[in-house]
């Protein structure tokens, strides 16, 4: 019988020589970078105008807020794989925001794998500053960022650290300590994509201002697509969500939504450039 010793030189030896094609001490992990090269903005947003264009490789990227009545401004090639827009419209939302933004390479080319440790940061959530009219001043729009056990288990959990691997799914709770609704409940469910990954934010529970229900639990939804691209990480989102002519006359929904979509993407920015 041989001894480990041996077993493990004539692996070393087999190693050094090219005859394995992995190594014994890698964990395998499943390819971050995504299929075939890298796609390039101009193939999956062609024709944006020369101002357009510079605010999506601007600090906050393009954003715009809608009815459900009104057109996108941003249409994506009719190749490009994304489902954003119709995913939303299957809960025919009143109100729509959507953004556009590519955030450059700096250092080392990310991948999906960057993507999807960024999104894990559930606790960097909290303490993301947006300007309040009312106010007038900048304040955090989440007091307190928390991921939770489960679904109706809201015991807190620590955010796990950065993954070697990438899931082809996951799902994750989330207690938003709002400035505005107080306690929001979120469920996060990730999908790896042919080229990037999508996050998609719904509440699970109603949000409420004051002593009157905003929107019903399922009634805010948010896809975030992420995809390394060559000219840098895009960011492109669609936010939907309903609300009555009642709530509607006490607060500003698109306003709403695309306050905490704005801070939704800065949080993914930075938790990419931080990678």
């Amino acid at each position: 019988m041989i001894s480990f010793k041996k077993l493990l030189l004539i692996c070393l030896i087999s190693l050094w020589m090219g005859a394995l094609p992995f190594s014994l001490f890698s964990q395998n992990p499943l390819r971050s970078e995504g299929t075939g090269p890298l796609r390039s903005f101009d193939e999956l947003f062609p024709g944006l105008d020369e101002d357009s264009l510079t605010q999506v490789f601007s600090l906050g990227g393009l954003i715009f807020s809608r009815g459900k009545d009104e057109a996108l401004e941003l249409t994506p090639a009719s190749n490009s794989g994304f489902t954003l827009k119709s995913d939303i419209m299957r809960n025919n939302p009143t109100y729509l925001t959507e953004s556009l933004l590519v955030l450059p390479y700096q250092g080392r080319n990310l991948n999906r794998l960057d993507a999807y440790n960024a999104l894990g940061k559930i606790r960097d959530l909290a303490g993301r500053l947006y300007h309040s009219f009312t106010r007038n001043e900048e304040v955090p729009l989440f007091e307190e960022a928390t991921r939770l056990q489960g679904d109706r288990r809201t015991g807190g959990i620590p955010d796990p650290p950065p993954a070697s691997e990438l899931p082809a799914t996951d799902t994750v709770y989330i207690r938003l300590r709002d400035i505005n609704f107080g306690n929001s409940y979120y469920r996060a469910e990730f999908t790896l994509n042919p080229h990037g990954v999508t996050y998609n934010i719904t509440n699970n529970r109603n949000l409420t201002y004051l002593f009157f229900t905003v929107m019903r639990e399922e009634r805010f939804n948010a896809i975030l697509y992420i995809e390394p691209i060559r000219e840098g990480m895009l960011i492109y989102s669609v936010a939907g969500a309903d609300a009555s002519d009642f709530v509607a006359g006490r607060v500003d929904i698109p306003s709403a939504i695309s306050k905490r979509l704005a801070v939704f993407i800065g949080w993914v920015s930075d938790g990419l450039k931080n990678q």
